[in-house]
Order: C-alpha cells, then sequence, then structure tokens
C-alpha cells in the first residue's frame, strides 16, 4: 500500500546536512519526493512510498543528521499522487 506524508521539521536542522542525510535515508528506503529549507530554520519535505518506508522515513525525521537536532516533526497524511520518479533535494528557500 502506497503512502504520502508531508512533514515540517523544526529544530537546529539547516546548516547541518539534514537534507543531504534525508536524501540519502529516501534513498535507501526507496521514497520519492523532496525535502528543502523554508523560512524560520525549518526543512519541508514530501514523501510518497511503501507506506512502511514512509514511516521509517518519518521516524528518521525524529533523529536527522548527526549535527542536528530535532525539536519537533509536524506530519500530515495525504493521498499519494505517484507524480514522482525520484527523491530532490532544493538548496535556498
Amino acid at each position: 500500500m502506497k503512502a504520502r506524508a508531508h512533514v515540517t521539521v523544526s529544530g537546529k536542522v539547516q546548516g547541518v546536512y539534514y537534507r543531504s542525510y534525508a536524501s540519502d535515508e529516501a534513498g535507501v528506503l526507496g521514497i520519492t519526493g523532496w525535502v528543502r529549507n523554508i523560512k524560520g530554520g525549518r526543512v519541508e519535505a514530501v514523501l510518497e512510498g511503501d507506506e512502511q518506508a514512509v514511516r521509517e522515513m518519518v521516524d528518521w525525521c525524529w533523529r536527522g543528521s548527526p549535527s542536528s537536532r530535532v525539536v519537533e516533526v509536524e506530519v500530515e497524511w495525504e493521498e499519494p499522487s505517484g507524480e514522482f520518479t525520484d527523491f530532490s533535494v532544493t538548496y535556498g528557500y
């Protein structure tokens, strides 16, 4: 079964390679979608794939990169769209 999660991560998550590590983890789990920095020092991502893999990726969002300090992960579950073919990292805002 497919799933889609739209997540917003707060804490020390910019400037600590959070997006790069997220991309690596998404590759391991077979997740498609994207991750980007947003204003206010947060990170936003859309994760799509096998339901179990998406849940594992949401759990990973709480751990983040070795230098990150995650305070909160907000998750909105959405209908999967199948629009993505890979996982991309957006640089900038």
